[in-house]
């Protein structure tokens, strides 16, 4: 008897799109993106053309869909004239999604099931780190190819890869050690601040900081230097907050930690030499695509071991009873002080790299706002989780630009949704699922 006979239509019909898809590894994905994003390179604006859309949608039709639904709220709340003819829109834009996408996705994952496993299952023949490169290597390739089709889709991109390394970071405190931290666009700020101090200070002239230290002509060279310094500047304010918080319990490290927020935002404000609320503009180019992929991979990848080692096994300890940690003869102080300063040194490496895709960093960047965004993302893709924060960090990064054209009132929707998911699912979409890098490479087994 067919199982999905007794669910929920919605929920059948869920299961049936699992099954199909569940023998399909991630190369078979990472294959069938690559067809989709060739495929609309070739026929994207032909396509465009034939469905009367102005011009190629940049973000999977989503965004049209949502300019014309902000025309009719305008409408609805302010009284603006809208053109009804633009209605039209919303069903051609899922055909473009259909055609360019859905269709071509699905079928080569299908078609690619045997091949994709097979090339997998050869590749674990060889080190991890090669099977690794070479999936991230493709998965570049698709990211690269989509993002040249124009400006919005590669900083949306960058945006999104910085998103998901800063939401790693706050989820190894508030997941994986259990506490309730609001410091983290504080730190984001402090390496924000600190990478420009390092790169215009020293390699650009600047009405801020004066005229540069070093002509050199492979200055970007020094940009790993550059982040790992405002990392480092990062951990230590994050000492600031450890060494008194971690003397109480319960709410008071969300307390302290706030208040170092509004600190440190204060601080940079208050700096006239660092441009105080003006900030500091003039950032090199130095963070390209890859130089963020490449970051973002790696500090997933530093997260993961981790939050996987002797120290993240502690760290699960520490939150589950902290008591009993200490009577098992974990060093609880020791263990959560080394989590803070971790997540801090990552913040602050997001916040480098988000000074110099932006070129530009001043303290109204880093905000409550700043604050619930990466708290919606933690808490909506689930807690105690590397999964969890790379769905979390994409999906909220992705909506809120879909979101965009509603303006102020996308701040409505996204806590609403954020207030469903802690209904229905307090811990998140994907809590407490470990991040196994062989089985994320490996193929799929089929019974």
């Amino acid at each position: 008897m067919d199982q999905t006979a007794t669910l929920h239509p919605t929920e059948g019909m869920f299961l049936r799109i699992g099954h199909f898809f569940k023998p399909v590894p991630l190369m078979g994905y990472l294959v069938g993106f690559l067809v989709c994003v060739l495929w609309e390179q070739l026929a994207g604006d032909g396509l465009s053309a034939i469905l009367g859309l102005p011009k190629m949608p940049v973000l999977f039709g989503i965004l049209t869909i949502f300019k014309v639904v902000a025309g009719v709220v305008n409408l609805l709340i302010k009284g603006d004239a809208f053109d009804w003819a633009t209605l039209v829109q919303i069903p051609t834009a899922l055909v473009y999604l259909t055609v360019i996408y859905l269709v071509p996705l699905t079928l080569v994952c299908r078609l690619s099931v045997k091949p994709a496993n097979t090339l997998a299952r050869f590749l674990q023949g060889f080190p991890l780190i090669v099977t690794a490169l070479v999936q991230l290597g493709l998965m570049y390739a698709v990211l690269h190819i989509w993002a040249g089709v124009s400006d919005y889709r590669l900083i949306t991109l960058k945006l999104t890869l910085i998103a998901v390394l800063f939401t790693l970071s706050l989820n190894i405190i508030n997941g994986y050690m259990g506490e309730f931290s609001c410091s983290h666009p504080g730190f984001m700020a402090i390496g924000a601040y600190m990478t420009s101090l390092f790169t215009v200070g020293l390699f650009t002239s600047d009405k801020v900081l004066g005229d540069a230290v070093f002509s050199v002509g492979a200055a970007y060279l020094s940009f790993p230097l550059a982040l790992i310094f405002g990392g480092l500047m990062a951990a230590l304010g994050a000492l600031i907050v450890a060494i008194p918080s971690f003397k109480t319990r319960g709410d008071y490290l969300a307390i302290i930690s706030l208040a170092f927020l509004f600190i440190v935002k204060s601080f940079f404000e208050n700096m006239q030499s660092l441009g105080g609320s003006r900030g500091i503009g003039g950032q090199p180019n130095w963070a390209t695509l890859p130089v963020i992929f490449i970051t973002v991979a790696f500090g997933v990848w530093t997260i993961n071991n981790f939050v996987t080692s002797t120290m993240g096994k502690a760290l699960n300890a520490v939150r589950d009873d902290e008591t009993a940690a200490e009577a098992m003869t974990v060093d609880t102080r020791k263990t959560k002080m080394a989590a803070f300063l971790f997540g801090a040194f990552w913040a602050g490496v997001a916040g480098g790299l988000l000074a110099h895709v932006l070129r530009y960093v001043n303290p109204a960047m880093f905000s409550v706002q700043k604050l619930a965004e990466v708290l919606a993302m933690v808490y909506f893709g689930g807690l105690n989780s590397v999964y969890g924060s790379i769905v979390g960090a994409v999906s909220i990064s992705l909506l809120g630009e879909a979101l965009r054209p509603l303006e102020i009132l996308k701040w409505i929707v996204i806590p609403l949704l954020l207030i469903l998911v802690m209904v229905y699912r307090p811990t998140g979409l994907i809590a407490f699922k470990e991040f196994d890098v062989r089985q994320v490479f490996g193929p799929k087994e089929v019974d």
